[in-house]
């Protein structure tokens, strides 16, 4: 692995270490998230709290840790049920064409036009704030960005020549379809998914810190944020901790998916030999 697939490890590193965290919190923390400890507010960094306490006496560590599994959940859920939807409706246009292609088309400009927030507030007025609200709205403003990626992607597929081989075999577009675009295609579809993880993330810590996501006594970065906020003075480094976990996660998922796309799109690899 050479110098230009830095970005690929060193994004595989952090993902990895969130991801670690995160499935420890599932069994252990250091303390219970959702016991509260008054008396034991604003503590310093020791060997009982290593980065302290917060204004209701909750271990920071174990907060941050518990708010790794909401966020990867969030990121994971809503960018897999986005993407699935949005890679058949792409594949389904370029394999048809016609009014599909124009319809889905379509759809996906008003899915760019339709802000998640928005839509997050109008689910969030319906049906209440929730973090499967969070994850609905997320999971909408990915299904576009996916239909784009796999119609461009498959257009070019069903152009070579085992494609058109297999077409005057008399193998149906559906057939096709699956056996012949959708691995094909696989690569920048990954890719994809990999940089919208990061995009999922900041997304969900951006709803939550407006109250629209995770609820208590669920933990979440955001709401962190959100709390923090009128402790800046008292103690700022509430809002710091969740901030940097906030910024190591995306820059995580960001690295991971441009070092994938590197190795993965052959005019990059040309460029850069």
């Amino acid at each position: 692995m050479n110098k230009r697939h830095v970005n690929l490890r060193l994004g595989a590193v952090l993902v990895g270490v969130m991801t670690a965290v995160a499935a420890v919190s599932l069994f252990w923390t250091p303390y219970d998230v959702t016991q509260l400890a008054i008396s034991q507010k604003f503590q310093p960094p020791s060997p009982a709290h290593w980065l302290g306490t917060d204004q209701l006496g909750r271990d920071v560590v174990s907060l941050l840790m518990a708010a790794s599994v909401n966020s990867l959940t969030v990121a994971f859920v809503a960018v897999g049920i986005g993407g699935t939807i949005g890679t058949a409706l792409g594949l389904a246009a370029s394999a048809w064409g016609g009014w599909i292609e124009t319809l889905v088309m379509r759809l996906a400009d008003l899915g760019f036009a339709f802000p998640a927030l928005l839509f997050a507030i109008m689910l969030a007025a319906a049906f209440g704030p929730s973090l499967t609200n969070a994850i609905l709205a997320i999971a909408f403003i990915n299904i576009p960005i996916f239909a784009r990626v796999a119609r461009g992607a498959a257009n070019q597929v069903w152009t070579r020549d085992f494609v058109l081989a297999g077409q005057v075999a008399g193998l149906g577009r559906l057939r096709l379809t699956i056996d012949h675009v959708l691995p094909n295609i696989a690569a920048p579809i990954i890719v994809q998914a990999t940089i919208e993880f990061a995009v999922a993330i900041l997304a969900e810590a951006a709803l939550s810190y407006l109250g629209l996501g995770a609820q208590p006594p669920m933990p979440s970065w955001g709401r962190m944020l959100a709390e923090a906020q009128t402790l800046m003075y008292l103690a700022p480094e509430l809002a710091i901790y969740p901030g940097l976990c906030i910024i190591v996660a995306v820059l995580g998922f960001g690295l991971l998916g441009d070092g994938l796309r590197d190795i993965t799109d052959p005019r990059l690899t040309r460029a850069r030999a």
